[in-house]
């Protein structure tokens, strides 16, 4: 493991297959490698602002290309073109060195390229092997043939190490499964273009791992893959190049192992992020929240303390039933037994709203679907939680509502055109910010923070944690619910380790490491 600006990095581990470079040394590109993409000088205007102006991006075969920049640089816009979502308004796109009119999905799936959008969208009451094959159902003498869609989902599962019955329902899932399930579709198109979309931002390590197989299997094959993440470690596990683009523009193309991470940073953000985890620690021991005993869904006999002005992280797998716990505490999810305390007063069989009021806060890990009210204005989003401080019956006070808004804009730079603006435009690192700054305007004592950064670019990231550390010194108690492990290490005070629905450990910051928590994360 080697850090760069308190980012962690692994060296690259060799792929299925390494074919010797035109010069003769070994690397991660195979030497008779066709282009198999070209975007060239790509335009793309909405009403009043230029999404795209002169982007370009080349992939090629056998490769994964990493596709970086801050949230609205233009990285999913230039992917909706390439994916028929959105038509360009000038420049052209060659496949196999073929100039390509894309104008719809259709034409993209045409073209061999199939895309993983961030934002799921599988069917959640059909089964696995339903949505794997929705819209291509396979058919015999003109029947349905459900069971060779099964077998052949089986088959795709099995090749990923999944442990999913194709007949499950969507719905069921957890969101890293689901995740999963849009990865296995995609791939059976037999796609000879991926984009990836943040596909890791809801997976443990092990399932992150069962991916990078996968697509080194895919890549042995000369298929090509589009890779966007924010999660700037993973760049030099599995990319061999990256474009960084930034204000819809193309910055520069890079070889990943030879560039360091504090250059790509820079590339994005147009700056130095010099201090990109803003932490200072606390050792306060006065107890605000105190769980005994809490059993429920995933939740088995969970005890823990949380300080004044602390961040206690929270780490585990995917499935340890650290949110679960979460929503137990906070009054969405039901306690079998057990007791929560929030400053000496029992608080656990509370409905939610009143567990609000006494000062507890939430911001859930899925932003789209339990955060935000997306199609509504952000100043609605913003203020939603305390509508008492500006409604009185019928009668709205539209002055101090303004100024619960410009408050939160304000003090958490988010960046928003007008209150008026639907929230769902902001990108996911101001709707982040703006989730937060509706949480802060409630004056919450305890702060719940499930996965804060998930799908978040670097630069907000850094603002992210200023924030929390801010209101750690205020005195705000923070848990912080987080799957990456250097955010866990870099922003707690303590680390709670969860397993099977138990807490297995916690860890003092100057104590604890990658090794120490993963270890507590498996056994139990």
């Amino acid at each position: 493991m080697f850090r760069i600006n308190g980012i962690n990095k692994r060296k690259k581990k060799g792929q299925a297959k390494l074919l010797p470079f035109i010069n003769g040394k070994e690397g991660y590109f195979l030497a008779q490698e066709a282009l198999l993409l070209k975007m060239d000088h790509i335009h793309k205007k909405f009403p009043g602002v230029y999404a795209l102006n002169d982007a370009k991006l080349e992939l090629r075969a056998g490769e994964v290309h990493a596709l970086l920049g801050e949230n609205g640089a233009g990285k999913s816009t230039l992917m909706k073109i390439l994916g028929g979502i959105y038509e360009k308004n000038e420049g052209d796109i060659y496949i196999e060195g073929k100039k390509a009119d894309i104008k719809s999905v259709e034409d993209a799936r045409a073209a061999g390229i199939s895309i993983i959008h961030q934002e799921l969208v599988l069917v959640p009451y059909l089964t696995v092997a339903e949505n794997i094959f929705l819209g291509r159902e396979a058919q015999k003498n003109g029947f349905l043939d459900s069971r060779k869609m099964i077998q052949d989902t089986q088959a795709a599962l099995d090749d990923f190490g999944l442990k999913l019955n194709p007949n499950s329902l969507i719905a069921d899932l957890n969101i890293a499964q689901q995740q999963m399930v849009e990865i296995v579709k995609a791939i059976s198109f037999n796609a000879k273009i991926i984009v990836m979309d943040e596909p890791t931002s809801s997976l443990s390590d092990t399932e992150v791992e069962g991916l990078f197989k996968s697509i080194r299997k895919l890549t042995a094959r000369g298929i090509g893959i589009i890779y966007i993440s924010h999660r700037m470690g993973e760049l030099d596990e599995i990319a061999d190049r990256v474009t960084v683009m930034r204000d819809g523009m193309y910055v520069d193309t890079k070889v990943v192992k030879e560039t360091p991470g504090d250059e790509l940073i820079r590339l994005m953000v147009g700056r130095e992020l010099t201090n990109y985890y803003t932490r200072d620690y606390n050792s306060s021991k006065e107890i605000v929240l105190k769980v005994e005993n809490l059993c429920g869904d995933n939740s088995d006999h969970v005890n823990f303390e949380l300080h004044k002005g602390e961040i206690l992280g929270f780490a585990g797998l995917i499935g340890a039933g650290r949110s679960e716990t979460m929503e137990t505490i906070f009054g969405l999810r039901k306690a079998v037994s057990g007791k929560v305390v929030l400053n000496g007063q029992e608080i656990q069989g509370l409905p939610t709203i009143e567990i609000m009021k006494k000062g507890i806060g939430l911001v859930p890990e899925d932003r789209r679907d339990e955060g935000i009210f997306p199609d509504m204005p952000t100043k609605f989003n913003v203020t939603l939680k305390v509508l008492d401080d500006f409604i009185r019956i019928i009668r709205v006070n539209g002055r101090k509502e303004a100024e619960i808004f410009d408050k939160c804009v304000n003090d958490l730079a988010v960046k928003v055109a007008s209150g008026k603006t639907p929230i769902r435009n902001l990108s996911g690192g101001n709707q982040q910010k703006a989730i937060l700054g509706s949480w802060l305007a409630a004056n919450p004592s305890v702060l719940i923070l499930d996965e804060p950064t998930r799908g978040v670019d670097v630069g907000a990231k850094s603002e992210i944690y200023t924030i929390m550390n801010n209101l750690a010194k205020e005195g705000v108690s923070i848990i912080m619910v987080s799957s990456d492990l250097p955010e866990v290490l870099n922003m707690s005070d303590r680390i709670a380790v969860m397993c099977n629905g138990a807490v297995t450990g916690i860890l003092d910051h100057t104590e604890a490491t990658q090794t120490k928590i993963m270890e507590k994360a498996v056994h139990y």
